[in-house]
């Protein structure tokens, strides 16, 4: 008989500080999963983060969304580590020297290549205590909200598969680790705020994610392997859009003063 999502979920997992589940109660044993594992997460010292000015503060509580931006880049070709390096130390140094933040706001960067870096201070030590590390990416929903940059522009373009590959994995793994439902909690920056973030294309993936990332989560293969990678529809979906056009690293409102509250 198939699983319904929303009894699997129901049942939860229960989580090791590793991110490892205990099979879920109920499930036949051939179908008993232990749970998305943590992908390969690059720190801050190995892309060499300068110190914030302040360290993050730590909610003693799930995130209920995880939020989906793009950079509003160049969707550059280099797929290389170094180049991931690179962006989040130039992503940081914009937010703390232009917006006069105390670090970088995202709890985590996907480049193109599909390198995973830990962006905001404290982000995998509050994982690993299932608690969240307040970040600054989206208005007046960062402490209820984790936010996850993918390098790019996507009002045209789709992202690369590489990139896909790995937004599959951190939030498979990060709805594991906080019990969340993909379904639910998997959303667009224009879902909450007024902006055109993550783009079109990427934004018209999003049904496409939280599919896999639940089929991830009760350990089934995803079928068929291709994404539908189609031309984006118009935007209709999410709040009004803004009608500025996205300026590089800026990509809508990302604090409000209930952020501070």
């Amino acid at each position: 008989m198939p699983l319904d999502r929303r009894h699997v979920l129901s049942l939860g997992f229960t989580l090791g500080v590793a991110g490892a589940a205990v099979p879920l109660l109920g499930v036949p044993r051939a179908e008993a999963t232990r749970g998305p594992i943590r992908p390969r997460i690059h720190e801050r010292l190995e892309w060499e983060a300068r110190e914030p000015r302040e360290t993050a503060t730590i909610l003693r509580r799930a995130p209920a969304y995880i939020v989906i931006h793009h950079t509003a880049t160049s969707n550059t070709m280099d797929d290389s580590l170094e180049h991931a390096y690179r962006l989040s130390r130039a992503i940081q140094k914009h937010h703390m020297r232009r917006n006069r933040w105390d670090d970088i706001g995202e709890q985590f960067t996907i480049s193109r290549g599909g390198h995973i870096m830990e962006g905001r201070n404290r982000t995998l030590l509050a994982l690993s205590r299932g608690m969240h590390a307040v970040g600054a990416h989206t208005a007046d929903h960062n402490r209820t909200s984790l936010g996850i940059e993918n390098e790019g522009t996507y009002a045209r373009t789709s992202p690369p598969l590489a990139l896909l590959g790995s937004l599959v994995k951190l939030t498979a793994w990060l709805c594991a680790t906080y019990d969340l439902d993909p379904y639910e909690a998997i959303v667009g920056h224009r879902d909450l705020n007024n902006t055109r973030c993550p783009g079109d294309y990427l934004y018209d993936l999003l049904p496409e994610l939280r599919e896999r990332v639940w089929h991830r989560m009760v350990g089934r293969r995803f079928s068929p392997l291709a994404w539908e990678l189609e031309q984006a529809s118009p935007p209709r979906r999410g709040v009004m859009f803004a009608e500025r056009p996205e300026r590089v690293f800026d990509h809508g409102p990302e604090i409000d003063l209930s952020d501070f509250r």
